[in-house]
């Protein structure tokens, strides 16, 4: 099985021959966040993967500046919470994926909120999943223009999808464009995408800053793909599961291709920062009896207090700014993008607002070689029964510095020599454990009060605002036919 190591890059390709010596601050670049769902660091062939074939994302991760040591949450929402709010999801009420529990604190002033205040568009399409009544919707949280599903996946009618999703998953969906229940034709991944490239294209043309977010629900299960991305997998020896799950990831390269392949055209790179991520590590499906499911040598996946749970890709690019093939090896967050993308906006933040757990990355966009402190971040999966947070205040959780991981609070890893966790080193540096669990203690009590969502009732699928929403639409005018507008 081949691992994917980073190695810094010396003789890195410059896209210019150095970067200008103006802070990036306040330069308002046009912003496009991909995200994908559930797939982890070894799901690209850039990362060295030898099943899937991912040419455009690599092509993209050739020439984009890459952080090599990108934290997220373990599963979906807390991951998207920590997006918009700039702070770690528990201290925003989001500790689980379902049973209310993902909905994000509407006292968050939103990372959307505070670029509309700067004067940009604001676009999502694709998955939302912190919250599906009308007050925790994005279009009430700092969106523009709006297509999304509902609950944490297409088809999830018992925690919150339309219905109607649930006997075709990912073809043909029924989606909420903006305020309006809509029926759509094709492949979720390339509706989404479409939508996106659509909107940013009015954006475009009017020269109006945008940041659009396209958030894919795919290759989040249930596995489906269409057969032209299934063939050449099956035909590998790929099972039916396995080929849908890289057939999904494969559709979502050509999307992301044809997505620069645009941008390109219109001329609309050189004043664009694009960034491709994940929200999460993978569910670790993908393989042939020949070849084992490759996870870049990381210790667990999707779920997991481990660095395969919460170590993923993040690569940038900005074309005449950003550096060409280098790699950043700065500990960095997804609380970060908060306040880089306020900066490069030039926004002026609230006086009265959540506080911001997060960094700019700024800096180290600037100058990969920035000085960057050390930190500490705070990770743990949640999922617990309700009521029972305390009980699992030290299960499938972890720290994380520059160099160490406490796992479970008794494990201790040296991510500099062992990025795969093979080695537990506790007994060696006691004094490392000490002083994690120590700010491991101190965060949880300061989460512990902002965790709004605990212990609220469990909602019926019938009663569940998309279900009660596309029931009142259907009978009132029905479900109108919707599609992107053409490229």
């Amino acid at each position: 099985m081949k691992t994917f190591v980073y190695v810094a890059c010396t003789c890195a390709l410059f896209l210019t021959a150095q970067l200008d010596a103006k802070s990036l601050a306040g330069s308002r670049p046009n912003i496009i966040l991909v995200i994908s769902d559930d797939q982890g660091m070894g799901d690209l062939s850039c990362m060295g993967n030898e099943l899937v074939r991912t040419p455009n994302i690599d092509r993209f991760y050739e020439g984009a500046t890459r952080f090599t040591d990108f934290q997220v949450s373990p599963t979906c929402a807390p991951t998207r919470a920590a997006l918009m709010s700039g702070r770690f999801p528990f201290k925003v009420g989001v500790t689980h994926t379902i049973q209310q529990r993902e909905r994000m604190a509407l006292d968050v002033f939103t990372m959307p909120q505070v670029l509309q205040s700067a004067g940009y568009a604001t676009g999502l399409f694709g998955k939302w999943h912190l919250g599906d009544e009308s007050e925790y919707l994005p279009q009430s949280r700092g969106f523009d223009e709006v297509l999304m599903h509902g609950a944490g996946g297409i088809g999830q009618t018992k925690y919150g999808d339309f219905p109607a999703n649930e006997t075709n998953p990912y073809f043909d969906n029924v989606l909420l464009h903006n305020d309006t229940v809509v029926q759509t034709k094709g492949f979720c991944t390339e509706i989404f995408f479409d939508a996106g490239l659509a909107w940013i294209k009015e954006q475009h043309a009017a020269e109006v800053p945008y940041f659009a977010y396209i958030a894919l629900n795919a290759p989040h299960g249930p596995f489906i793909a269409p057969d032209a991305n299934k063939e050449r997998l099956l035909v590998l020896g790929c099972d039916e599961t396995s080929a849908a799950r890289l057939g999904m990831v494969e559709n979502i390269d050509e999307n992301f291709g044809k997505l620069m392949s645009k941008l390109e055209e219109w001329g609309a790179l050189e004043n664009t920062i694009v960034i491709f991520m994940t929200d999460n590590g993978a569910v670790r499906k993908g393989r042939t009896k020949e070849t084992p499911y490759f996870n870049a040598g990381l210790k667990g996946g999707k779920n997991s207090p481990n660095e395969g749970g919460t170590h993923v890709p993040f690569f940038v690019q900005w074309q005449g700014v950003t550096q060409a093939g280098t790699d950043i090896g700065a500990l960095a967050a997804h609380i970060d993008l908060y306040k880089t993308f306020s900066e490069l906006a030039g926004a002026t933040l609230p006086a009265e607002m959540q506080d911001l757990d997060g960094r700019s990355l700024v800096p180290l966009l600037e100058d990969p070689e920035a000085d960057w402190e050390d930190r500490e971040l705070f990770i743990h999966c949640g999922r617990w029964r309700a009521g029972e947070q305390e009980k699992h205040k030290y299960a499938k959780c972890a720290v994380r510095t520059q160099r160490w991981r406490l796992v479970n609070n008794q494990e201790l890893y040296d991510i500099s020599r062992d990025p795969g966790e093979k080695k537990d080193v506790a007994q060696q540096y006691p004094e490392v454990v000490e002083q994690l669990r120590k700010s491991y203690d101190a965060w949880w009590d300061s989460a512990l009060p902002l965790m709004v969502n605990e212990g609220l009732p469990v909602i019926a699928p019938k009663d569940q605002p998309f279900a009660i929403l596309y029931d009142k639409q259907l009978k009132e005018k029905g479900i109108p036919d919707w599609a992107p507008a053409e490229l």
